[in-house]
Order: C-alpha cells, then sequence, then structure tokens
C-alpha cells in the first residue's frame, strides 16, 4: 500500500490568500520549514492529520477548512481535477478522483447513488486517530467546488454529515447551502442523484484521451517513487542500531553515490533527513507498543545521544511524551 500523501501546492497558496501564516502552521505541525517549496509535497498520514490540526490551531476561523477547498482559478487545478472535470458528469470525475486516490495515497474517496441522493465520503486508511475537522471540511468544500466547475452551476448539497459535534452547525449549514447534521454514522456529504448525472460543461472527451497516458505515467510514476522511499527508509530501519546511520551508509548500501540518493529523494519530494525522521519515528512507536524496553534503551536503539533529545524528537512526532503516548496505547489495547 501506498504510505504517503501528496500535498497539493495551492494550499500554501491559498492559506495565504486567507492570511493563515504559512510558516506558523508548519511550525506547530513540526514538519520542514521548506516544506512546500520541495518537488512534491510529500506527507504520512499523521503529518497530514498534523498540518491539518496546526491550520485548526493557528487559524481564528473556525471554517477555515471550508473555505480553503473553493477555488475559482482553474490554473490552479491539479491534472487529477482537470482530467475529473473532462469526464461526462459528477459521479463519474467522483469515480475517477477515487482511482486516482487508491493508486496514489492511504486513502478512499467512497460514493454511491441510494435512492434519489449520491452521497460521498473519505476513508483514511492508515490513520490511527479520528481526521481533523478542518481536513473534512476541506474534503466537503473542495467536493463542491468540483461539482459546481462541471456543471457550470451553483449547485448545493442536499446534506453534510458530520460523526462528531459541530459547534458551528448554522454557519457550516450557511458556506455549504446546505442541511448540516452531526452524530452521523460516518463523514459525508450527500448531493441529489439528479446532480450527480447531469453532463458538465466542462466536458472534453479529447482532453481527456489526451491527458489519460499522461495521467498513467505520473501514477507509475508515484508507485515508483513511493516504492524507492520505502527502501530508503527500511535500510535506514536496518541500520538504527544503536548509531544514527549516516547518508554514506545508507547509499553504499543501496549501490548508490551519496548524491544520487540525495537527488533521487528530493525527487520524490523527500530528504535523507526527512527519512531518517519518519523510520525512527516508526520505529519508535514499535518499541513503545510492542516491547518492554526502557526509553533509554529505546532512545539509545534509535540513535539518539540521550533520552532527552528523543523526548524532545518524539513529542515532535505524537505531540506527547514517550511515556504518555506508551501509557495512553497500553490504556487503549486489550
Amino acid at each position: 500500500m501506498v504510505k504517503h500523501f501528496r500535498v497539493p501546492g495551492r494550499l500554501a497558496i491559498r492559506m495565504a490568500e486567507l492570511d493563515v501564516p504559512v510558516s506558523a502552521v508548519l511550525r506547530r505541525a513540526g514538519l520542514p520549514r521548506d516544506l512546500f517549496e520541495q518537488v512534491r509535497v510529500l506527507v504520512t498520514t499523521d503529518e497530514l492529520f498534523a498540518l491539518w490540526r496546526a491550520i485548526e490551531g493557528v487559524s481564528a476561523d473556525p471554517l477555515i477548512g471550508l473555505k480553503l477547498g473553493v477555488e475559482t482559478k482553474t490554473g490552479r487545478f491539479h491534472p487529477m481535477a482537470i482530467a475529473a472535470l473532462s469526464t461526462p458528469n459528477f459521479k463519474a470525475a467522483v469515480e475517477h478522483m477515487a482511482r486516482y486516490k487508491k493508486l496514489t495515497a492511504p486513502e478512499e474517496i467512497l460514493s454511491g447513488i441510494k435512492g434519489e441522493e449520491f452521497s460521498v465520503g473519505f476513508r483514511w486508511l492508515l490513520a490511527v486517530d479520528g481526521e481533523p475537522q478542518a481536513l473534512t471540511d476541506y474534503c466537503f468544500s473542495w467536493m463542491l467546488t468540483i461539482a459546481r466547475h462541471g456543471t457550470g452551476t451553483g449547485l448545493k448539497p442536499v446534506r453534510a454529515e458530520y460523526v462528531h459535534a459541530r459547534p458551528q452547525l448554522r454557519a457550516i449549514g450557511r458556506t455549504l447551502g446546505c442541511e448540516v447534521v452531526d452524530g452521523a454514522a460516518r463523514n459525508v456529504i450527500v448531493f441529489r442523484a439528479a446532480d450527480a448525472t447531469a453532463p458538465f460543461v466542462t466536458r472534453n472527451a479529447e482532453l481527456l484521451d489526451l491527458l489519460a497516458p499522461q495521467f498513467e505515467e505520473q501514477l507509475k510514476q508515484y508507485r515508483e517513487e513511493d516504492s524507492f522511499l520505502e527502501l530508503v527508509r527500511s535500510a535506514v530501519q536496518d541500520r538504527l542500531t544503536g548509531r544514527r546511520p549516516s547518508i554514506d551508509v545508507v547509499s553504499d548500501a543501496l549501490h548508490l553515490s551519496p548524491r544520487t540518493l540525495q537527488r533521487r529523494l528530493q525527487e520524490s519530494g523527500s530528504s535523507y533527513q526527512r527519512v531518517l525522521d519518519e523510520a525512527r519515528h516508526q520505529m519508535a512507536r514499535y518499541y513503545l507498543g510492542n516491547s518492554g524496553l526502557e526509553l533509554n534503551e529505546t532512545a539509545y536503539l534509535l540513535g539518539f545521544e540521550d533520552p532527552n533529545s528523543f523526548g524532545r524528537a518524539f513529542r515532535v512526532w505524537e505531540g506527547v511524551t514517550p511515556s504518555n503516548w506508551r501509557e495512553t496505547h497500553r490504556a487503549a489495547t486489550p
């Protein structure tokens, strides 16, 4: 399974337009300050959730997720969205995007027509915790953006359903233009079945045919990149035995020069330091959740100079101390 998301660069642009300081968000999320300057913005599920929780925390606007999902400039659309808008209707567009997500991210877009309604929901396959509310809002708003661009109308959903309580139900309803309920079984945005099958004014069979080969090549490239990152991460983890493996050691194990390894990681939207952090993070969760190792032993095995350095790094990753994370995990696990 693919384990990373590629965050659209337009997100940083929209944050700046809505007066949400990108640097403050990245700092609060514990993400690299040059994240949006990378060739491809690549994050894990935990990092994606941390990013959206940071957006919630930095922004004073409870509707920030809904506003970030609105886009009027088609020039900023991801190729996936452009291809989706070239399909016959909204239902086909959602199915097109669902296929793309299935192949490029640990996420599913779930949709279906039942009676007079067409529902769209999102499932985060590697999530440990529930998704941030702003992320759910963003997904709902983005789907509405696609529907309105495709149909060329200001169509409104029938209903938005949230699992958790939302104190701003009326404000959300005014923004989306529909009824909003919480306490639902799942997070879904519901449209009329007629809107799902109404022809797209943006339909362009020629463009879709033109984009298809590029689309398939991009999917292939994404799979190859993720496989390469997994290969590097595994090489790092194999050498996390009481010392911090250098890029020279890992590149030698992969029969690459350090320069080539750095270049390929950058092309994949990552860096050696980032892969090292991800490898340490994964192993830290494993050691804390599945072994009787003491914290200082875990810090040693992960190549940290001392337990305090490990504790600081773990708080950046998880937002809590290693001991608190372990206690919470043990309490939640029978």
